[in-house]
């Protein structure tokens, strides 16, 4: 039986601190304090962890890259893409540069530009892929790539097959339901796909509901018109769901392009937010500080998730981390 290399998450796990927290202190980051520094280095050295082991060892036979392929929809403007993954990719980015490595960005959406070998090409070490889980046919092409052998990360991937991370949208879900009703709302709605490929909002809804339920409500579950892109979406669902049930106080939206388009929507019908309808969003975009009010939203710790899926694109050669959750907390502004 192969012995699994200790990774940078086993440290954390012995540390008791965030796999975010083991790559700065062993980096030596002066924003981690010297109790923590030598709790990290003496997890490391009982486990016999060794920095960047894998890292170092591709530095001397190959490419010092790391490869990140961000997956759009078919016809995109790039500047369209939703500001969340270009927050992911600046993290990625900081990562990759923290160990030393060059990042090759790869913006993908149709047969015409799809790619899976940048790896086995020589181009680079390690791949992420990143990006829209709504490109059926860019995921169908990375499934069967990886079943040919290409190995890679995925973000918000729709799941297996793919080596997965993704944020704590379960948890995430629970505590907007449990801010809404500790602020005395009542007729509370959730506005997300309910039959998307993006499993991210089914986990989202998931908590909000079972949160809810342990205080005796029952959420209205809208699912977004069609539309051409989400804050549009958002937009058509605010006008629906109030026709519908004119007497909703509160909205939990599945992203925050969606909740930015639904306090439109409810600007638009002349309600007030956060009087008369509460709003919370999720994936904390700064577009989201600029609006009026500034959006309420579950932030991912973007820092983490962008050291972590390095680690793991670098580290993790077996994926035994596959299914990690980065955690989320709630930005309290002014639409909640």
């Amino acid at each position: 039986m192969k012995t699994l290399r200790p990774t940078s998450f086993d440290v954390a796990e012995r540390a008791g601190v965030s796999q975010s927290t083991v790559s700065r202190a062993l980096r030596s980051s002066p924003g981690v304090n010297a109790e923590t520094r030598a709790r990290v280095a003496a997890a490391a050295r009982e486990l016999g962890y060794v920095v960047d082991r894998h890292a170092s060892s591709l530095r001397l036979k190959s490419s010092e890259t790391l490869a990140l392929v961000t997956i759009c929809r078919p016809g995109e403007d790039r500047s369209a893409i939703n500001p969340f993954y270009f927050a992911l990719l600046g993290s990625i980015a900081a990562a990759t540069s923290a160990r030393g490595f060059n990042l090759l960005v790869s913006f993908q959406e149709s047969e015409a530009n799809f790619r899976a070998d940048f790896v086995a090409s020589g181009l680079a070490d390690a791949m992420i892929v990143i990006g829209t889980t709504s490109n059926r046919a860019a995921w169908d092409y990375f499934a069967e790539a990886q079943a040919t052998g290409l190995g890679f990360v995925c973000w918000g991937s729709p799941g297996d097959p793919f080596h997965w991370m993704r944020s704590d949208n379960r948890t995430g879900g629970g505590i907007a339901a449990e801010h809404l009703v500790a602020s005395g709302r009542q007729r509370i709605a959730f506005v997300g796909p309910q039959r998307s490929p993006q499993r991210q909002f089914d986990e989202r809804r998931d908590g909000f509901v079972e949160a809810l339920g342990r205080h005796g409500l029952t959420p209205i579950l809208a699912e977004p018109p069609a539309a051409a892109d989400r804050h549009a979406q958002g937009v058509a669902a605010a006008h629906a769901l109030l026709a519908a049930h004119p007497g909703v106080d509160a909205i939990f939206a599945a992203s925050d392009m969606l909740a930015l388009g639904v306090l439109q929507g409810l600007k638009e019908a002349g309600r007030r937010v956060p009087h008369d309808v509460a709003l919370i969003g999720f994936d904390g975009i700064r577009a989201g500080n600029m609006a009026d009010p500034a959006l309420t939203t579950l932030e991912p710790d973007l820092d983490a998730a962008g050291e972590a899926l390095v680690a793991m694109a670098l580290e993790d050669e077996d994926f035994t981390r596959s299914g990690t959750r980065v955690p989320v907390r709630l930005a309290v502004r002014g639409t909640a």
